[in-house]
């Protein structure tokens, strides 16, 4: 999905807390597939993820839950981006809203674990060219 609202800071935050219960949920079930995911390979049944994820073949039980785990995890962030926000790192829990500042498009930047949005950086940077958003000389606006 491409992402096509502009965000103004305020509704980026208000989305925080529901945002922070649909990524911590997505990051529990991340752990949860890893988990399974090194149980699979230490049982020897490494080779068998790609047929498990992609083929036909008959799944025993534990690899038809894995496998409903994944789509699941993958249908929890199309939800998340559905909602207007970009997903750019789903390991750490990284979105972005599409915003302005002074006019110009930016990214709102947003990782799991922070209270609210404080942080942009510009459309073709990532995380490292993140800035505080502090007071700009013009307000945030659509």
């Amino acid at each position: 999905m491409s992402v096509r609202r502009i965000w103004t800071l305020a509704e980026a935050n208000a989305l925080v807390p529901r945002l922070s219960l649909l990524v911590g949920a997505q990051m529990r079930r991340a752990f949860d597939i890893d988990q399974r995911l090194r149980a699979m390979r230490a049982r020897g049944q490494g080779e068998r993820l790609l047929v498990m994820i992609e083929g036909e073949e008959a799944l025993d039980p534990d690899e038809r839950a894995l496998r409903a785990e994944l789509l699941v995890y993958e249908e929890g962030w199309r939800s998340i981006e559905e909602l207007g926000v970009a997903v750019k790192d789903p390991r750490i829990g990284l979105c972005d809203f599409l915003g302005q500042i002074e006019g110009r498009d930016v990214w709102l930047c947003w990782r799991y674990g922070e209270r609210a949005v404080e942080h942009w950086h510009e459309l073709d940077q990532g995380f490292s060219g993140r800035k505080p958003i502090g007071i700009p000389s013009k307000p945030l606006y659509n």
